[in-house]
């Protein structure tokens, strides 16, 4: 048995794939990760149930493996308080930036060869889809 944050055999394989500007994006329970995300990159299903499994316990797993240079979520409308982004900021490094992008460009964002990887989570909260930009080991 491997002794790490992360057993899933393919999110593994797929973070070993991974180099620096790489981009991995955690999708909320909402997000259609076969029609918005890249033909070659790796899906790794973890929504098991609604709720399960959220968003920021596979960020918090995912740190503990690679280092993430920047961060990027979906513009929310300026009427809607996007509870998940305190979280987020809570368990990204302190350094690390955190972007906001018009929906269209969020999918194109998420669309392009850089991502490998689209973690889908069970997460409920709208607007929580988060798209890391792996940075190097240093």
């Amino acid at each position: 048995m491997i002794k790490s944050a992360i057993t899933h055999p393919p999110l593994l394989a797929a973070l070993a794939q991974c180099g620096h500007k790489t981009q991995v994006l955690i999708a909320d329970g909402n997000y259609a990760c076969v029609t918005h995300a890249p033909k070659d990159a790796t899906v790794v299903y973890l929504n098991l149930a609604p709720g399960t499994l959220a968003a920021p316990p596979i960020l918090e797993k995912l740190l503990a493996c690679i280092n993430v240079e920047s961060a990027t979520l979906m513009a929310c409308p300026p009427d809607f308080t996007n509870t998940i982004e305190a979280e987020y900021r809570q368990l990204l490094p302190a350094h690390c930036p955190v972007e906001h992008l018009p929906r269209e460009d969020f999918y194109a964002a998420v669309k392009s060869d850089r991502t490998l990887l689209v973690i889908a989570s069970g997460e409920q909260r709208r607007f929580a889809n988060l798209l890391l930009t792996v940075a190097p080991v240093v």
